[in-house]
């Protein structure tokens, strides 16, 4: 899914470039969950996709995945980076500490993306639709 151009230093990157391309990354990854479930529905597919990517979930998520000790340490490391960063947005639907830690979780998976660690990612993701759709039931 990528082309011919190679991100210098991704590891280099600033938190925020790193969760924008993260942010992309989990979208493709939940609307390909939800369309094999044969969830195809156009007006449910976005509200189906809202409990996967909102700040509330992937804060949720990053939580979860601390408390676990399921991150390595460089992988904590690139999360709080994101966490600590500066967006100077203001969360419209949420409260800042939920927003950074989401911002946290897109960053992680933007720099497994970016660093090719695509199995990784692949583990990750996996086991925060594991975490969310265990609390739909």
């Amino acid at each position: 899914m990528k082309l011919k151009e190679v991100v210098q230093e991704p590891e280099q990157l600033n938190a925020l470039a790193l969760a924008y391309m993260g942010d992309a990354v989990l979208e493709t990854y939940v609307r390909y969950r939800l369309i094999s479930k044969g969830r195809v529905r156009p007006n449910r597919l976005h509200k189906e996709a809202t409990s996967y990517v909102s700040a509330k979930a992937q804060a949720k998520v990053l939580h979860i995945l601390l408390e676990e000790g399921f991150l390595a340490k460089e992988e904590v490391s690139v999360a709080m980076r994101g966490r600590n960063a500066k967006s100077g947005t203001v969360p419209k639907n949420t409260d800042h500490t939920t927003y950074r830690y989401s911002t946290a979780f897109e960053a992680l998976i933007g720099y497994l993306y970016l660093t090719e660690k695509q199995e990784r990612m692949d583990e990750i993701v996996s086991m925060s639709f594991d975490i969310l759709e265990r609390e739909e039931g």
